[in-house]
């Protein structure tokens, strides 16, 4: 039985650590395989390739001896046979032979990251293979995390700067409409006109969103009285059923006192969470 339990500790401290080992190298080929493409009136020999797969895949099984499994060690590819690939692939793009295809990097809600990510972002975009940057947030002036500053959407003004903002505006009532259109073909569900005006009444007032969700409610309580044709009497019942945003506040805020925890006062908590939703 020792010897069982002494088998099964090893295996599971091994199997992770291989796996470690393998797929960083994995990774890094099939990175540098898509970002890299030929010419058709050229190609990269052979052996270029193979030495670059030759380093991506055996750096990883350097031998590091049986204690490296318990320090940490991932195998992780070594900063210089990075830069080692890049001057030759910037070689061959400079001749012509390979051209270096960007990717695209998107980050939602970058107001999330801290000081110290927008730094590693604003060094990364220096580089002369870096991606194409697309961050979105709906923050205003906000505090940039990790410092006690504040700044728009909460990236700091150096990286800010080398950005281009574009700007959104609220769907008008026409957009709203050929939006719920799509929606319902792409849904199946068949509603009359006066429920789609309905639905697009509602979408105003609320939001896109929320009126998106209720074409599947309402055909839900289509099927339910047994209806081919969402009507208007089932987005009134589901409208009914289901709060927006809103009314739920609303509702909150006229029977806090029925609630648990309803010490605290209203105008207390994170400026950016709860009293932005109040208001």
């Amino acid at each position: 039985m020792t010897h069982f339990r002494c088998s099964f500790l090893v295996s599971t401290v091994v199997l992770p650590f291989l796996l470690l080992r393998l797929f960083p190298a994995n990774l890094n080929v099939m990175e540098i395989n898509r970002s890299c493409s030929c010419n058709s009136n050229s190609s990269l020999p052979p052996d270029f390739w193979f030495h670059v797969n030759h380093h991506l895949l055996f750096s990883s099984f350097r031998t590091q001896g049986f204690l490296a499994l318990f320090t940490g060690d991932t195998g992780e590819i070594r900063a210089e046979v990075r830069e080692q690939i890049d001057t030759k692939v910037a070689e061959w793009r400079e001749e012509g032979k390979a051209e270096i295809v960007p990717g695209v990097l998107f980050i939602d809600e970058v107001h999330m990251l801290d000081i110290e990510c927008f730094s590693f972002l604003n060094r990364a975009l220096e580089n002369e293979m870096a991606p194409i940057l697309v961050v979105a947030t709906n923050r205003g002036i906000t505090t940039i995390r990790g410092t006690n500053y504040k700044s728009p959407h909460g990236i700091p003004i150096d990286l800010l700067d080398r950005l281009l903002i574009i700007t959104t505006q609220p769907y008008t009532k026409d957009e709203i409409r050929k939006i719920l259109d799509i929606r319902c073909q792409e849904e199946d569900v068949e509603m009359a006109e006066e429920a789609k005006a309905l639905l697009t009444h509602i979408g105003v007032e609320t939001s896109l969103r929320y009126a998106i969700h209720l074409i599947t409610a309402a055909a839900l309580a289509c099927q339910k009285r047994k209806g081919k044709v969402v009507e208007s009497e089932d987005i009134t019942r589901v409208y009914n059923l289901f709060l927006d945003v809103k009314r739920s506040t609303q509702y909150l805020m006229e029977y806090q006192e029925q609630y648990m925890f309803n010490e605290a006062p209203i105008g207390d908590g994170d400026e950016d969470g709860t009293n932005a939703m109040l208001h």
